[in-house]
Order: structure tokens, then sequence, then C-alpha cells
């Protein structure tokens, strides 16, 4: 969507890529682990891997605010890493879907790329809004 215009959240390409991995994490992986990691692994993973597009809205609906996008940007970034963490994980211990984690480890690493992108863009926008407004 190089061109078009960003209307809501679900415009933004990271948004997309990192609703798209959630599912696949969430639809492809986590179902495979053994029981025993149930309120580790599995829970840790199922929570990160949701809270990157969470984040991500939830922080467009904050644009407004001049810090409010970017501490949202950020935490979605370190959500990000852990969910790559998280998959490695996965795929070193217990050998799940070796092909599959070392793909999502891929796309989140690209996602966490977008999100940085995305919070030093902001930053640089909204210095540049500051001082047209002072």
């Amino acid at each position: 969507m190089a061109n078009s215009p960003i209307k809501s959240y679900r415009d933004l390409d990271v948004y997309q890529r990192s609703y798209r991995a959630m599912l696949r994490v969430m639809k492809d992986l986590i179902p495979k682990l053994p029981t025993s990691e149930k309120y580790d692994l599995c829970d840790q993973l199922s929570r990160s891997s949701k809270a990157i597009p969470r984040l991500i809205a939830e922080g467009f609906a904050k644009k407004h605010q001049k810090l409010g996008f970017k501490k949202y940007l950020d935490d979605a970034l370190a959500e990000s890493n852990e969910t790559a963490v998280s998959v490695e994980q996965v795929r070193d211990i217990y050998g799940i879907e070796a092909e599959l984690c070392s793909e999502l480890v891929e796309e989140y690493d690209i996602i966490s790329k977008q999100l940085y992108k995305s919070s030093v863009a902001w930053d640089d926008f909204t210095r540049k809004t500051k001082n047209k407004d002072q």
C-alpha cells in the first residue's frame, strides 16, 4: 500500500503482517506444543503474538498525542522480539514445525524492523510538526 492513504490501522502494512503472523502462530504452532507447556511457552507465545496487532491498533487511536503512538509502537516492537524468541524456543527445544518456525522468525524480524522504522519516522514527524507549530 505504498501510495495509499492511511485511514485506519488496518491500512498499515506492519499491522497486516503482524496479524497474519499471529494467525499462523495461533493456528499452526501453538496447538502442536506439548501440554506441559500450556502455562508457559503456549501462554507466553499466545499473549505476545496477539499483543502486536492490538498495540498497533491502540496506538493508532492515540496518534493525535505527541508521544502516544510512539509508545505503542515501541511496546509492539518489544512483543515482536519476544515472539521471535519464543518461536525459536519452540523450534530449538521441541523441533516442532522447524520450517514454519524459521519462516515465522524471519517474519517477526521484518515486523520488528518495520516497527522500529515506524517509531523513528513518528519521532521525526512529531518533531517537524512541533517545529512547525512554534
